[in-house]
């Protein structure tokens, strides 16, 4: 009952917490940019600790409410995932350097043939198992599936989680962190080290020149196929009103200006379209010209 209650209520509250935060970011007006990232922490840490007070699972919560808000378009995005980025990484240092504190080389030692049956079976056995049952209802190819098998890697999170007897006091705490210690760091050095022959060996490598995209960053200069238009909003178009980041715009294109009479405005997510205002829009292809003009109401073929 504990576990299924945590489970539901913490999913529920993700969830719930994800659309809260989507729309009080799009419709909230802050002085500065610089505070909403501040938003997202504080409403990280309610999600949280709201969740656990409920009884829920705070970390499922948390993760829902990343999913939910990663995958919608919000003002700022583009530098709010740069920024949190960043602090990813600083966390990961120090969290590693503080997890190296707790670690002494001679207590590993005697735990060496258990751990490389464990990683041996976790690696060859456990994970493939588990991620066949999982994407058996996907249309994923035996590929994929393969690739997938080879790439869990055991991290930091697992590390963290066996502190945890530690603190707590149990008996063998001490012999179950040194385990899972050197599980991970095995996981890291077999695994981490041949994930690019693997995906090579698999044909499931992606191309050099494809890159990630966030939100509408385009880099406009390593296009070598582009299209570029201007685009009048009518006064009467239904995109009147509305802010560029309700749009939907694909990521594939980029407003680069507006032009509101006589001024130039360079868009953010937060500018709200008028009647009159010609958009430069630059494209990667027709095809996404075209999604941006059935987006904008323009019957203009591209």
């Amino acid at each position: 009952p504990i576990f299924l209650k945590g489970f539901v209520i913490g999913g529920l509250m993700g969830y719930a917490m994800g659309k809260v935060t989507h729309w009080l970011i799009n419709n909230i007006r802050l002085n500065s940019d610089g505070l909403y990232p501040v938003l997202i922490l504080g409403v990280a840490m309610f999600t949280y600790s709201a969740t656990d007070f409920l009884g829920g699972n705070g970390f499922l919560a948390i993760y829902l409410c990343a999913v939910i808000l990663g995958n919608s378009n919000f003002i700022h995005k583009r530098s709010m995932i740069k920024f949190y980025d960043g602090q990813a990484w600083l966390m990961q240092i120090i969290m590693f350097l503080t997890l190296g504190l707790l670690v002494f080389p001679s207590r590993i030692v005697p735990v060496i043939g258990a751990g490389l049956l464990i990683s041996a079976f976790l690696i060859l056995v456990a994970r493939p198992i588990g991620v066949f049952i999982t994407l058996a209802l996907f249309k994923v190819n035996i590929r994929s599936k393969l690739f997938i098998s080879w790439v869990g890697l055991r991290g930091a999170v697992p590390i963290v989680f066996a502190t945890y007897p530690m603190i707590a006091g149990l008996p063998k705490a001490e012999m179950i962190f040194n385990l899972v210690f050197f599980i991970s760091v095995t996981s890291v050095l077999v695994q981490g080290t041949t994930l690019s022959y693997v995906a090579k060996l698999l044909h499931v490598a992606v191309p050099e020149n494809v890159r990630r995209r966030m939100g509408v960053d385009m880099d406009i200069l390593e296009i070598e196929k582009s299209e570029m238009r201007e685009i009048e909003i009518a006064p009467d178009s239904g995109v009147v009103g509305k802010k560029i980041v309700m749009l939907g715009i694909p990521k594939a294109a980029h407003i680069m200006t507006i032009k509101r009479g006589d001024k130039y405005i360079v868009p953010v997510g937060s500018t709200k379209l008028l009647g009159g205002d010609k958009l430069l829009v630059l494209a990667e292809d027709k095809k996404t010209l075209q999604r941006v003009f059935d987006i904008l109401e323009i019957t203009e073929h591209a």
